[in-house]
């Protein structure tokens, strides 16, 4: 295959839900299990506090506990939650974040987590929140991922759940899973992408200084460290290439803009990302042509031009086996009446 080509994409996730009109404000409980991870409490706040569609917040964000009020957490920080589970049973979304407790949850979470599941509701856990989605039985014959250092144990106590240890995220239907700290950020980016679309998603990671959006397969844990020892990165030829996608980027041509050999950019590529150049311009392309197919009214074979895809049909495989959705699917569900005729 030539370097310039195509690799393939990633297997689909599941099929997208229902568009939303923008005034049906999306409920999110984030549930906290004592003793919380604070930084993991702060993050679908953040996250889906910052989301907007046509100017109007996306999503009412509550944050819940069996007893409102200060709750033990496993750092220094005192941490106040303001609303009792009651909040999950109205909730679209119930996202437990990370908690020290492996096995010992109060069953009065683990009761309304099994009724918000019955009624349809989309389950979620950040970090070591997966144990607690665990317990209450919710991770059976799924997928799921954890920080990577406590995954052996998920699997070793819930012998039931598929673990993925490496994963970032782990998107398995109803439920979905993350691993620690950063990788919590993505899986909300995630959602955020799947119920309004790339646009929104990429606003609110630029709000947030984060990258708009990193494939849930990639791995945690980088093999080597992202600088290499004379202090030098490949950000600048990642930023170089960003505003170069519609040109045939090719392996040679980012090792020899970084002033590497190919085997190097490959290695360092890695270790920096956790994926391939190849595989890394794939999906930066896609999010492009995502956010293009939203917010204009550009035919598909100039999106696919613009993009790097070359032709509409490329664009149609890689978009149908990201996301599993056709080009013009995927515009009917995310369009918003602000959509530009041109650009």
């Amino acid at each position: 295959m030539p370097s310039s080509a195509l690799p393939p994409a990633p297997a689909p996730p599941s099929a997208l839900p229902p568009a939303r009109p923008a005034a049906d404000v999306h409920r999110v409980a984030v549930v906290a299990v004592p003793p919380v991870t604070a930084f993991d409490l702060a993050i679908p706040d953040i996250v889906f506090g910052s989301a907007e569609v046509d100017g109007r917040p996306a999503y009412r964000v509550r944050i819940c506990t069996v007893e409102p009020g200060p709750v033990a957490s496993t750092s220094s920080l005192q941490v106040v939650v303001p609303h009792g589970l009651d909040a999950i049973a109205t909730a679209d979304t119930v996202l437990v974040t990370g908690s020290a407790s492996r096995t010992d949850a109060d069953e009065r979470i683990l009761a309304a987590l099994r009724a918000a599941a019955a009624r349809g509701a989309r389950m979620a856990s950040i970090c070591t929140g997966a144990f607690v989605l665990a317990q209450a039985g919710l991770l059976d014959g799924h997928s799921a991922t954890t920080y990577w250092v406590q995954a052996g144990a998920l699997e070793h106590r819930f012998p039931q759940v598929r673990v993925l240890p490496q994963a970032l995220f782990v998107d398995d239907g109803p439920v979905l899973t993350s691993a620690g700290l950063t990788a919590g950020i993505d899986l909300c980016l995630h959602m955020v992408r799947t119920d309004h679309g790339a646009a929104v998603a990429n606003a609110v990671a630029r709000l947030a200084a984060v990258s708009a959006v990193r494939d849930g397969g990639q791995g945690q844990v980088l093999p080597t460290p992202v600088a290499a020892p004379d202090g030098s990165s490949l950000a600048a030829t990642r930023a170089w290439a960003l505003t170069r996608l519609a040109e045939p980027l090719t392996l040679a041509g980012l090792a020899a803009h970084a002033g590497v050999s190919v085997r190097t950019l490959n290695r360092r590529f890695q270790a920096e990302t956790g994926t391939t150049p190849l595989q890394w311009l794939l999906t930066q392309r896609l999010e492009q042509a995502r956010e293009l197919l939203e917010s204009t009214a550009l035919p598909v074979d100039r999106v696919a031009a613009r993009t790097g895809f070359v032709t509409p049909d490329s664009l149609r495989r890689h978009l149908l086996q990201r996301v599993g959705m056709t080009p013009r699917a995927y515009r009917a569900h995310f369009t918003r009446p602000t959509a530009r005729a041109n650009g």
